[in-house]
């Protein structure tokens, strides 16, 4: 592993071996680039440690279930909350939805409100129409500021007791805007709702403490933290999973089962049915060391210059026109006036530059944008100078071929 001092800039890209010299990633905000440390940890869980966990009493797999908890309690630490508050999921999406299904199930009824923004992905919509078509609740949608932030003043002033939920994101996936949620968390404990937070933009680059925010429902997904796809963390308040029924029914989830009737599983368990992503979890748990081991500090102020330095180019540039705040955290999103995104993407790939294009899995954020699409670059640990060089020289010849 790269060996950091407390001043020195990042240097990481040897950790990355998915990442060939010459070939500037930029689409860290679908997905990361695993570090050979995480490759490692899953690698050695399959070749020399592999069992299952909770089920057996031989050695290896009492020894997988103590390094799975180990991981949930990692998880714990890492954004402040308690191991019995961590629910293993298989991603954000899935949380959302578990949150979307178990609490709305008891705790919505007819004449309820949910509020949403207008930067939400679609996994922070689409959970929340559904569950608000099935009990006949109603969603609104708080608009953007000039900068393109959630308005918090237009939150707070369309509020009501009748909102029971709010769901936005810390971190917009397109603009890389960051959302206050202490203060989203005060507004909306004020009229009585609960708050849910998705963080899978934020964990990879800035400290969260679910106490310090007073939210009551917090996700992510392991795959954008440079660990594995299919896992993620729902952490939400003790007492809300307590009351909450379960997911899905089937193994480890229940306490005793008979055909008359099935008790369940204390939190977390009960929401944990079947046998779980093992090594899914355990390389979350290295993801984890791994940032922390930078530090996200660090890894903040490095993104926020790659940020700088990127808008600052592209705003020299006549034919560019950028999305977001200037203090965007590791994202710029970005179209080049009568060029598709597409387009941009594809004559940025054959200059070994890889950045994202379409909507981003945010269409009614791109309907208030006024565009059908927008290119993105997305930055992670990984970064540096050079791949921003590229991505603006890909930027001019696509100007040069459609000018």
């Amino acid at each position: 592993m790269t060996t950091l001092t407390a001043t020195a800039p990042l240097d990481l890209l040897a950790d990355f071996p998915a990442i060939p010299a010459g070939w500037a990633y930029l689409d860290t905000a679908a997905t990361s680039q695993k570090p050979a440390q995480v490759i490692d940890a899953i690698t050695r869980s399959y070749d020399t440690a592999y069992a299952t966990v909770h089920r057996g009493v031989y050695q290896r797999s009492a020894d997988m279930t103590l390094a799975f908890e180990a991981a949930r309690c990692r998880v714990a630490q890492f954004i402040g909350g308690q191991e019995n508050e961590i629910v293993f999921t298989r991603g954000a999406t899935e949380g959302i939805n578990l949150v979307a299904q178990c609490w709305a199930q008891t705790n919505l009824k007819a004449g309820d409100r949910i509020l949403l923004s207008q930067l939400e992905h679609h996994s922070n919509i689409v959970p929340w129409q559904m569950a608000a078509e099935r009990v006949g609740a109603q969603i609104d949608v708080v608009p953007l500021t000039h900068d393109h932030r959630i308005d918090l003043d237009a939150m707070a002033a369309m509020l009501t007791e009748r909102h029971k939920l709010v769901a936005f994101a810390h971190v917009s996936n397109v603009l890389g805007s960051v959302l206050d949620a202490r203060r989203a968390a005060d507004l909306a404990h004020a009229v009585g709702a609960r708050i849910l937070i998705d963080g899978c933009q934020a964990v990879p680059r800035l400290a969260v403490d679910v106490a310090d925010l007073d939210c009551d429902f917090y996700v992510f997904s392991g795959h954008k933290l440079y660990g594995p796809t299919g896992i993620g963390v729902l952490w939400a308040r003790y007492d809300l999973l307590d009351a909450m029924p379960p997911y899905q029914g089937g193994g480890s989830m229940i306490d005793r089962v008979t055909f008359d009737r099935t008790t369940y599983a204390p939190p977390p368990g009960r929401f944990e049915a079947g046998t779980p992503h093992i090594t899914g979890v355990l390389g979350l748990h290295a993801a984890i060391d791994y940032v922390t081991s930078i530090g996200l500090d660090r890894i903040h102020a490095h993104e926020t210059a790659l940020v700088t330095r990127t808008r600052d180019a592209l705003a020299g540039l006549n034919s560019v026109r950028l999305f977001g705040p200037g203090d965007s955290a590791g994202i710029v999103s970005f179209e080049v006036q009568g060029v598709h995104p597409h387009d941009v993407a594809t004559i940025l790939d054959e200059g070994d530059v890889a950045i994202r294009a379409g909507h981003h899995c945010a269409q009614p954020l791109m309907d208030s944008l006024g565009v059908a699409a927008t290119a993105r670059a997305s930055f992670g640990v990984y970064n540096g100078a050079a791949d921003i060089d590229a991505l603006v020289k890909g930027i001019e010849r696509v100007t040069r071929i459609f000018g």
